[in-house]
């Protein structure tokens, strides 16, 4: 009988390859995580104390409530730029990657590049600019400065996902939307936003999660009205009394859970979505 090849040492050898790759990337990744998450529950007199055993505790997460009410105003202006943002880059993705997908023009294709290119700079390259114009329409400190920015942020790399999951919905339906009658707008409406769902929770995704832990664009444009969870907690690091890394850890905890669940629950559709188009037929 023949042998198996996954029972030969060479099949063996590279079995327990793999399974250390993975190992490393699940030390890599999940290690800080699991740093943080059981610092929060540690007594802050312990956290960087050796061979001393390791108690729970919930009383970073009853000081963090207690003095530092402005992280919980926080994370609920992140919530609500969060959502903006994600619906604004949504929509907009998916209308510009249907222009794209069923038109064809010279400048649609330089579009393309500018917006790459765009897309490739660092922010503060952009940020600095805008905030004299920000200023002058009376948009700093407000959520709209924020939901804006960030979904123009990411408009570029979710048209471009969009545009190649629309692609490969086939145009006999536009055809023969068309031939009962159907204008360009009932097409998008009633065919491609139907089959396109997944290639709109894909940048979904990718938007929440960027809006949820951006930094930049908070600390330039708000102050205190709009000013967001990641913001607070830079106000811990640098604050004057010293910093609290138990309460600081217990803060990074509540502000990291909510996304790491999302991303986690929503990771079959991003899958989905991002792989979509890449087979024909």
């Amino acid at each position: 009988m023949p042998t198996d090849p996954a029972f030969t040492p060479s099949g063996l050898l590279r079995l327990l390859g793999k399974a250390v790759a993975v190992a490393l990337v699940l030390a890599w990744s999940l290690g800080p995580i699991a740093l943080i998450v059981s610092a929060a529950f540690t007594p802050e007199r312990d956290i960087f104390a050796t061979g001393v055993a390791w108690r729970p505790t919930f009383e970073n997460f009853v000081a963090l409530w207690q003095r530092w009410g402005d992280f919980f105003t926080g994370l609920a202006n992140s919530f609500i730029v969060t959502v903006g943002a994600t619906l604004l880059a949504v929509l907009t993705s998916t209308l510009a990657g249907f222009g794209y997908s069923r038109w064809r023009s010279r400048f649609l294709s330089g579009s393309v590049f500018a917006m790459i290119a765009l897309r490739l700079l660092p922010p503060i390259v952009t940020t600095l600019p805008l905030f004299p114009i920000v200023n002058a329409l009376g948009l700093n400190d407000t959520y709209a400065v924020l939901i804006i920015l960030y979904a123009a942020f990411f408009v570029s790399l979710g048209t471009m996902v969009m545009r190649t999951f629309i692609d490969q919905i086939p145009r006999e339906l536009d055809e023969a939307a068309m031939m009962d009658g159907a204008s360009q707008a009932q097409i998008f409406r009633r065919v491609i936003l139907p089959l396109s769902a997944q290639g709109m929770v894909a940048v979904a995704i990718f938007v929440i999660v960027y809006a949820w832990n951006e930094f930049l664009f908070a600390f330039i444009f708000t102050t205190k009205n709009a000013k967001t969870a990641p913001l607070v907690l830079s106000e811990m690091i640098g604050s004057l009394e010293g910093v609290e890394w138990g309460v600081l850890f217990a803060a990074t905890t509540v502000q990291l859970l909510p996304i790491l669940a999302f991303v986690v629950l929503c990771q079959r559709h991003l899958i989905e979505g991002l792989t979509a188009g890449a087979t024909k037929g």
